[in-house]
């Protein structure tokens, strides 16, 4: 199987695809943008998922992820630069994954704490890139822009309910 970059938003002005792909003025903050992407993601994370069970966090996170492929990866041909720092909307979109599951560890600990600690690891795993994560950036296009934050959303998933199974076992 071969993944490919969507054609249609060739079709869309310069301006419109990189304002969606860096979040509007988000991504041109000087310091840190892809931290701030990740605060909007957080944002978009409690405004809509934070009501829906598992299967809806995958669901309308899937539609976020082909929105994300396709806008990142024409940014990054526009800008003519691989993974631009300005492009944010991979951290967003790849947010509401670190929290797959999470009303369970409601049991040990208040929301803002799990969000906090998700946040930190999400972002943890973003800048260091273990586990193979790394090596997500090759694949072609918006792909590499969006798979690598998808896999560390994944490792920040499976680190909290790890966390969240030690906290009920003491």
């Amino acid at each position: 199987m071969q993944l490919r970059q969507p054609i249609w938003p060739r079709f869309l002005p310069s301006q419109m695809v990189l304002n969606f792909a860096t979040l509007g003025p988000i991504g041109r903050i000087p310091k840190a943008p892809g931290t701030w992407g990740s605060v909007a993601g957080l944002l978009y994370f409690t405004l809509f998922f934070y009501p829906l069970g598992i299967l809806g966090t995958l669901f309308f996170g899937a539609l976020g992820i082909y929105l994300a492929v396709a806008m990142c990866g024409e940014a990054e041909f526009r800008l003519g630069r691989r993974d631009p720092g300005e492009v944010v909307l991979d951290e967003f979109v790849a947010i509401p994954f670190c929290f797959l599951g999470w009303q369970p560890l409601l049991q040990v600990a208040p929301p803002w704490a799990i969000f906090l600690a998700g946040f930190g690891l999400f972002r943890l795993f973003d800048i260091w890139k273990p586990l193979g994560i790394r090596k997500l950036q090759d694949l072609p296009d918006g792909w590499g822009v969006v798979a690598d934050d998808i896999a560390a959303a994944l490792a920040t998933a499976v680190c909290l309910q790890l966390i969240g199974a030690l906290l009920v076992r003491m």
